[in-house]
């Protein structure tokens, strides 16, 4: 192995010249299989190094990427499938297996090959999935010029650099997973992988490896926050931790930094637009989400005429860069997401005359678990196959570990135990997706046009904490 390692997962080592060989290696197999320029590939795969290889791979040859979270479960992924149409599946899945001809990523990889032309900048590149307000998730489209984009703004927004060392714990199928690992790539940082989230590793590998950031969201900081032994270890080289997905719980925040003399960075980011505001390295705010990053535009409008109000005024957060996505699938709903070139976040929050950002609720209605977007209506529609279920409604109320806590209100035509009703979820969902809690209520309030008044259920049950 020539060159200092870039990408270590457990006591595998690999060099920049090792991941381009076998990157090129496993792009003649694809191409073998028939994979070409502007197909849609579908990549569902645990967190390993050959992960981030088929990435690699697929765009070598101009292909997209449609990444499947592994813990979908066949009616997730056989939707996902049905909106993205890929042509060709890599991955070491089960479910993605059983659906469509898969390249197992157990299979060796010869090094070698190509070389291969740089992908046009302006063709897809990735589909990630993302929930909106009605419906099932739907797919984000990024080009490889949107994606670069995110990767610059990223790298400068952290100010990483070469020197930088960091560790993915969360999913590379989410967009903040995907996105610290090619912004690694290509800063020429180093990174480790791990395949799942553990504290215990997560502590040991800052110490053992000298992290120098730390990428976080709420159940990993609530988790360092209550570490009985957090003291024992050695954060020395932390230059901070970034807190993403959910806005911060100063407590927790503090708390941390307390015991361990680490600062964070909070930063707020979407999956149609992955980069939107950072904190400053020096004197971040723990009620801010930062501001706007370089090539980025924020601005708010009201809720009520869609125009922009003055600095510090309340509406929903909208958003325009060379980051934004080029659309959704179905296309249908892109444009309901779009205004004049502007992203409608859905997120609501000010911006005072400074540039700071203070994100206070969310417009749309999709609920944020542990940093996933979770739409109401997917949930809806398994409990209501129930036979006892007559209505439901599902919401989200803030928690201070997962960000937000799933609770579905349902009315039954006879007695039902409300384990049976997140048992039926878990089954054919995604574990983030059960509801916490079950609540019965008499009827489901609805307006004339039956539209559920979700705000009415949170204000009645969101701060029950009972079955």
């Amino acid at each position: 192995m020539s060159g200092r390692a870039v990408l270590v997962f457990d006591d595998r080592e690999y060099s920049r010249e090792r991941l381009e060989a076998l990157a090129d290696g496993l792009a003649g197999t694809l191409a073998r299989r028939g994979v070409q320029a502007g197909d849609r590939v579908a990549l569902m795969s645990s967190n390993r190094p050959e992960f981030v290889l088929a990435v690699l791979a697929i765009w070598r040859l101009g292909a997209a990427v449609v990444l499947l979270s592994p813990a979908w479960k066949q009616g997730e992924t056989e939707h996902a499938l049905a909106v993205t149409e890929p042509a060709h599946a890599v991955g070491d899945h089960p479910v993605l297996a059983g659906l469509m001809p898969m390249l197992h990523l157990d299979e060796p990889i010869a090094p070698g090959g190509g070389p291969y032309a740089e992908p046009d900048p302006h063709t897809d590149a990735l589909l990630v999935f993302s929930s909106g307000t009605t419906g099932l998730p739907k797919a984000v489209r990024h080009t490889h010029a949107s994606i670069g984009a995110a990767v610059g703004h990223w790298r400068d927004a952290l100010g990483l650099t070469g020197r930088d060392r960091i560790q993915i714990t969360t999913p590379p199928s989410h967009i903040l997973g995907l996105l610290n690992i090619v912004t690694v790539l290509e800063t020429g940082a180093w990174m480790r992988l791990h395949r799942r989230f553990d504290l215990e590793r997560m502590l040991h590998h800052i110490e053992a490896d000298r992290i120098t950031v730390e990428m976080a969201v709420a159940p990993i900081a609530l988790a360092l926050a209550s570490h009985p032994k957090l003291e024992s270890y050695d954060l020395s080289s932390l230059r901070y931790i970034m807190w993403g997905a959910t806005p911060v719980t100063p407590d927790v925040a503090e708390t941390v930094t307390r015991r361990t003399g680490v600062g964070w960075v909070p930063a707020y980011g979407a999956s149609e637009l992955p980069v939107l505001a950072c904190n400053p390295l020096e004197g971040a705010r723990l009620d801010s989400a930062g501001r706007a990053v370089p090539g980025v535009s924020l601005r708010v409008v009201s809720l009520e005429t869609g125009e922009p109000v003055a600095p510090g005024g309340i509406g929903e957060i909208q958003a325009r860069s060379e980051s934004l996505m080029a659309g959704y699938l179905p296309e249908a709903a892109t444009a309901e997401a779009l205004s004049e070139g502007w992203y409608r976040t859905g997120d609501v929050g000010a911006i005072d005359a400074d540039g700071w950002l203070r994100l206070t609720d969310r417009a749309k209605e999709m609920i944020k678990v542990r940093g996933f977007q979770v739409a109401p209506a997917e949930v809806e529609a398994v409990l209501h196959g129930h036979p006892d279920v007559a209505d439901c409604a599902v919401f989200g109320v803030p928690d201070a570990a997962d960000g937000e806590v799933i609770v579905a209100a349902v009315t039954v035509r006879r007695p039902v135990e409300p384990a049976e009703l997140i048992g039926r979820v878990g089954e054919r969902l995604a574990s983030y997706k059960r509801p916490r809690r079950v609540v019965f209520v008499p009827e489901i309030p609805r307006l004339p046009s039956g539209k559920v008044l979700r705000r009415l259920l949170k204000e009645r049950h969101g701060r029950q904490t009972d079955d």
